[in-house]
C-alpha cells in the first residue's frame, strides 16, 4: 500500500479539481511531464485555409458570456474582436460559423445573423443585409470565382418551426447580394464545389427524418453566367428515405465523389464516379465511419493527397475513436492507425500535397488539443500540438481515473449494452476506510438520444471521481456508434429502451462479478434528451424509486409540448422515437410524458434550467418543478439567466457543478468537501 496515501468514505474524499478551475480554465496539456495545465478557452471547431494551409479554430470563452472567437492558431492572434460572436444558430444547434480563404475570412454573427468579412487586424464588414432575419453557415468559396461563397440559408421571416425555410444561397462578396441556388427541401447541408468548380455536391432530407435516417447526397452541374450561379441537372446519387442515410459529400477529384452511407447496417465510405455510386470498401467493416451529424461543423474524414487516390478517416471502434487510411479505388484493404486518441472530431487536410491533417483529439488522460500530422507522423506515433495559450492551472496525471468500458448483454433477447465506468480514484486515498463499502455512483445519461459518450478526458467526470464516486457513462439501446441496428433499438421505445437499460446498467455492476458500485447510492444525472431519460427513470419506470437522486438540466417533461414547441431541425424526431405524432398516438406521448406521471416522483430532484433555451423551452422544467413542489416533494430549481441550451458562461457551469455535487451529498448523507 502507498504509504502516502489514507483510507476515508467514499464521496468524502478532498480533491484539489475544483469547479472553479476547471470552468474558468478548460484544460490542456503541457509539454511538462505528467502535468495537465488549464486554459481559458473551449476548442469548438478547427479550420484549414485551402489556399494557404493556415490553421484557424474557434474557441468558446467562458468567462467572456461564452462568446466564440475565430483565432489564428499559430500565432494566437484573435481574427475578431470584443462584441463579435462567431456562431450560427441554424439548425439551432449550429457550426460551421465561419470560413478562411487566401487570408480572408468570413464570419456569421451570432446576433444579428449577418455574415461578415474579415482580415486580421481589420474591422469585420457586413457582406448580406441587414434587418433580415436569415441565417448562415456552411460557406464554400466557388474555385474560380472567389468573391462567391455557397451556404446554407436559414429563412425566420415567419418563426414557426413549420414555417421556417431552409434553402442554398449564393453570397456575391463584391455587391453584398444573397441569391437563391437550391430550395424545395426541408433542410440542407455540406454544399461541395468540385476542384475545377463545374459540379456541386450537397446533403438535403425532409422531415420526418433526421439527416442521420434519411439524409441524401445529390449533385448537380454549375452553371455561371457572369456571377449569376445556378445548378443544373441536379440528381440523387445516395440515400432513402426513412431508410438510409447518406452525406458529407467532398470531392477526391474533379471527377470522382466521396461520401458516407448506412446502406450495409454501419457509415460506410462510399464513391461516386463515371455517373454510378459505390461502396469503397469489397466487404461493409462493422464500424461508423461518420457521426450523426447535429452540428454542421462535423467531418470524419479528410482527402490527403492531391489525386485524390486516398483519404484518412476516423471510425468508432470498441466506443473509441480510431483512424483509418482508406484507399479511394478500393485495391487496397482499409489500414488502421493506433494512435493515443480516443475522442476525435474535426479532421481537415492542411495540405494535400504532404499528406498533413489537422484535428482535434483528446486522450483518455489528455483534454482535447489541436493536433497536425502527416499520414507518416500517425503510424509512427509523432504529432505536433499546434501553439495554445499558455495555463494557469496545473493537475497531476495521477488523479485522472481512467475508463473502463464494458459490453453487458441485455436478458431480454440478448442485445448488447455499451457502458464506461470511472472508479474512484485519487493518488491521496487507497480505498474506504468503511469495511465492504461500495462507492456511490452517478450514472451519466447522454443527450441526444442518437449520440454517444466518448472516452476523452473530461474533468467533470474527474471532479466526481477523485471524491471518490464512481462515474458510470450509459451508452444506452439508441446510442450512436455501434451501427443503425443499435440505433434503432429506441425506435418507438424512448423512454423505455433508455430507462431500462440505466437501471440495468447498475444491477449489473452492483453485483457479481463485478460488485464496483453501491446500487443503494447510485444517482442519475443528464441534460436535454438525457434529461428526459432521468426524469423517465423516477417516474415511469419499472422501479421509478430504483435510483436515489436525480438531476436534470433542461430536460423535456411533456413530449407534447416538445413536439409543439421545439425547433423546426427536431420537430419530427419523435415520430420514429415514439411511433407518430401525438395526433395519431397521443396515449404513447403522454404515457411517457414526466410531466404526467409527476405524483410518483418520490426521488429527491435538482432541476437546470437556461431562460432563453429554445430547444427545451424552460416552461417544461416549471411544470415539472411546481408539480412535485405542489405536493411537498423534496426538488430544487434553478433558472441561469442569459443561457440556453447547455452551458456557455462561466459563472453557471461553476455554479451547476457545485451545486449538482451539494445536492446528491445532501441528499444521501455524505460530508462532501466541494
Amino acid at each position: 500500500m502507498d504509504t502516502s496515501s489514507s483510507p476515508a468514505a467514499y464521496g468524502t474524499w478532498e480533491s484539489p479539481i475544483t469547479a472553479e478551475a476547471i470552468t474558468k480554465n478548460v484544460p490542456y496539456i503541457s509539454e511538462k511531464v505528467n502535468r495537465i495545465v488549464a486554459q481559458i478557452t473551449v476548442i469548438e471547431t478547427v479550420l484549414v485555409d485551402r489556399a494557404t494551409g493556415h490553421v484557424y479554430h474557434i474557441e468558446r470563452r467562458p468567462s467572456e458570456q461564452g462568446r466564440s472567437v475565430l483565432v489564428q492558431t499559430a500565432t494566437g492572434k484573435d481574427v475578431v474582436g470584443q462584441g463579435w460572436n462567431v456562431r450560427t444558430g441554424v439548425h439551432e444547434y449550429g457550426g460551421s460559423a465561419a470560413l478562411v480563404h487566401d487570408g480572408v475570412a468570413y464570419f456569421s454573427n451570432y446576433s444579428d445573423g449577418r455574415i461578415y468579412v474579415v482580415s486580421l487586424g481589420q474591422e469585420p464588414q457586413a457582406i448580406t443585409p441587414a434587418d433580415k432575419p436569415y441565417r448562415y453557415a456552411n460557406f464554400e468559396v466557388h474555385p474560380r470565382r472567389p468573391h462567391l461563397l455557397a451556404s446554407i440559408l436559414e429563412d425566420h421571416t415567419m418563426d414557426t418551426p413549420a414555417t421556417i425555410v431552409s434553402s442554398l444561397c449564393i453570397v456575391n462578396t463584391q455587391t453584398k447580394s444573397v441569391h437563391p441556388l437550391i430550395s424545395g427541401a426541408d433542410f440542407y447541408a455540406q454544399p461541395k464545389f468540385s476542384q475545377d468548380g463545374n459540379r456541386l455536391a450537397w446533403q438535403q432530407w425532409n422531415h420526418p427524418d433526421m439527416p442521420w435516417q434519411g439524409g441524401q447526397v445529390f449533385v448537380g452541374d454549375v452553371v455561371l453566367e457572369g456571377d449569376s450561379v445556378s445548378v443544373s441537372n441536379s440528381v440523387r446519387i445516395a440515400g432513402e428515405t426513412g431508410k438510409v442515410s447518406a452525406g458529407y459529400p467532398t470531392w477526391a477529384n474533379d471527377s470522382t465523389l466521396i461520401f458516407t452511407s448506412n446502406h450495409s447496417g454501419y457509415s460506410n465510405p462510399w464513391k461516386f464516379e463515371g455517373g454510378n455510386a459505390s461502396p469503397i470498401f469489397s466487404e461493409p467493416i462493422k464500424e461508423d465511419f461518420a457521426p450523426p451529424m447535429r452540428s454542421l461543423d462535423m467531418f470524419p474524414y479528410s482527402i490527403v493527397d492531391s489525386a485524390g487516390t486516398q483519404a484518412l478517416w476516423t471510425a468508432v471502434k470498441d466506443g473509441r475513436d480510431t483512424f483509418y487510411i482508406v484507399d479511394i479505388d478500393g485495391r487496397k484493404s482499409p489500414q488502421q492507425i493506433d494512435t493515443p486518441f480516443v475522442a476525435i472530431h474535426d479532421l481537415r487536410s492542411s495540405s494535400e500535397a504532404n499528406g498533413r491533417v489537422v484535428f482535434c483529439g483528446q486522450k483518455v488522460d489528455e483534454t482535447e488539443v489541436i493536433v497536425q500530422a502527416s499520414i507518416g507522423d500517425l503510424q509512427n506515433g509523432s504529432f505536433k500540438l499546434l501553439k495554445q495559450p499558455s495555463g494557469t492551472v496545473e493537475f497531476s496525471k495521477e488523479l485522472v481515473s481512467p475508463p473502463r468500458p464494458i459490453a453487458l448483454t441485455v436478458p431480454e433477447g440478448g442485445a448488447p449494452l455499451y457502458v464506461v465506468l470511472y472508479s474512484p480514484h485519487n493518488p491521496s486515498y487507497s480505498g474506504s476506510n468503511i469495511p465492504g463499502e461500495l462507492p456511490p455512483c452517478v450514472v451519466n445519461i447522454h443527450g441526444g438520444p442518437t449520440a454517444h459518450v466518448a472516452q476523452g478526458l473530461d474533468w467533470k467526470k474527474q471532479y466526481f471521481t477523485t471524491r471518490g464516486w464512481a462515474w458510470l457513462d450509459v451508452n444506452y439501446g439508441g446510442s450512436s456508434g455501434y451501427g443503425r441496428a443499435y440505433v434503432e433499438r429506441l425506435d418507438y421505445h424512448w423512454g423505455e429502451v433508455d430507462v431500462e437499460d440505466s437501471i440495468l446498467a447498475v444491477k449489473f455492476l452492483s453485483q457479481e462479478p463485478y460488485s464496483l458500485i453501491d446500487p443503494k447510492r447510485a444517482v442519475i444525472r443528464g441534460g436535454s434528451a438525457g434529461g428526459f431519460t432521468t426524469l423517465a427513470a423516477i417516474s415511469i419506470a419499472s422501479d421509478p424509486k430504483f435510483f436515489a437522486a436525480a438531476q436534470s438540466s433542461y430536460g423535456i417533461s411533456d413530449l407534447q409540448k416538445l413536439e409543439e414547441f421545439t425547433h423546426k431541425f427536431e420537430s419530427h424526431y419523435l415520430n420514429k422515437l415514439l411511433g407518430g405524432t401525438f395526433a395519431e398516438v397521443p396515449e404513447v406521448y403522454k404515457g411517457r410524458s414526466p410531466i404526467y406521471h409527476a405524483d410518483s416522483i418520490t426521488t429527491p430532484l435538482l432541476i437546470l434550467q437556461g431562460e432563453i433555451d429554445k430547444v427545451v423551452p424552460k416552461e417544461q422544467s416549471e411544470l415539472i418543478y411546481q408539480s412535485i413542489k405542489q405536493r411537498g416533494g423534496d426538488v430544487e430549481y434553478k433558472l441561469y439567466p442569459g443561457e440556453g441550451h447547455g452551458w456557455r458562461q462561466e459563472v453557471t457551469m461553476r455554479d451547476a457543478l457545485e451545486r449538482e455535487l451539494g445536492f446528491f451529498s445532501r441528499v444521501l448523507g455524505i460530508s462532501a468537501v466541494i
